[in-house]
């Protein structure tokens, strides 16, 4: 499993396809896709890309109260995405928006929006084999 990470507008998704020259099977919460699409979404012989956790994230706020138990979902599906990577013999990489940096929200449910998505990103560096930084269109790899 992959990690890309960054800013808004960074560069991620350029990123992506930089390291990637295969076909991908994309599935993305900004085009409304379910987490769940993925099952559905992943064409054989390609690698799966994840966008749009935030979204999702925001999805699992508005519908559960306490944040270790979303945390636990998202690690359990993380886990769940490198069994199914490694059956399948092709690549999983999740894009990931940085959220941590900048201006803290006043809002009460923003802030909670970033500190689980800090959580859940990190818990998504722990699991995947790579991870890549993207600012101003470069990428570092971190592991």
């Amino acid at each position: 499993m992959q990690l890309i990470i960054g800013g808004a507008f960074s560069g991620k998704r350029s990123t992506v396809r930089a390291l990637h020259s295969e076909e991908l099977s994309w599935v993305s919460a900004y085009d409304e896709r379910s987490l769940n699409d993925w099952k559905l979404q992943w064409e054989s012989d390609t690698s799966l890309v994840l966008e749009g956790w935030e979204k999702w994230i925001m999805k699992a706020l508005l519908s559960e109260q306490n944040d270790d138990t979303i945390r636990q979902f998202f690690y359990l599906f993380f886990s769940e995405l490198k069994e199914e990577e490694q059956k399948r013999g092709e690549e999983i990489i999740l894009i990931m928006l940085e959220l941590g940096r900048g201006i803290v929200p006043i809002d009460k449910q923003e802030r909670r929006l970033r500190d689980i998505a800090g959580w859940v990103s990190q818990d998504a560096a722990k699991l995947a084999d790579e991870v890549y930084y993207v600012w101003h269109g470069l990428n570092e790899q971190l592991k």
